[in-house]
Formats: structure tokens, sequence, C-alpha cells
């Protein structure tokens, strides 16, 4: 049962600042996250949060598994990323 994709308002306001093409690239990895929230390529960065990684870009979610829901909590270039987690 695939799971649901939740933004929350700061990661929206993120994928939305993104070039195009970036966005475009990121798309495709959020919608296998519904599928499969653990690919094998994640790290896990605290209880139930988790980040992937696609290039020079980083997303960092939250599963739920209770509710089957995925929270992007923070997207953006590596560099600035983990600030303020």
């Amino acid at each position: 049962m695939p799971y649901r994709i939740e933004f929350s308002p700061r990661a929206d306001r993120q994928f939305r600042k993104l070039p195009r093409p970036v966005q475009i690239r990121l798309k495709p990895v959020i919608d296998t996250l519904a599928l499969d929230p653990y690919p094998t390529r994640i790290r896990k960065l605290e209880e139930n949060v988790y980040r992937h990684r696609v290039g020079d870009f980083r997303i960092i979610y939250e599963v739920q598994e209770k509710t089957l829901t995925i929270c992007i909590l923070k997207m953006g270039d590596r560099k600035e990323i983990y600030r303020r987690l």
C-alpha cells in the first residue's frame, strides 16, 4: 500500500524556490518514496527521520508508520540543508 506524501510548509516553499530542472529531477524521487520509504541509499538522521540524496540535493523526510504518511520536512542543496534541522 503506498504511503501518502505531505510537504511541510517550509519544504513546500523550498521546493517552489528550486530551479525548474531541479524540481523535475526531484519529483520522481519523491513519488518513489511513496512506494518504498526505505530505499537502499537513505541515511537515518533521527528516529523516523531520514535523508535521501539526489546529486547535490537532499530530501529530509519523516516516516509515520501508523498513518502511512511521509512528511517532507526540508529539501535543498547539501551545503544548506543541515542547518537548523
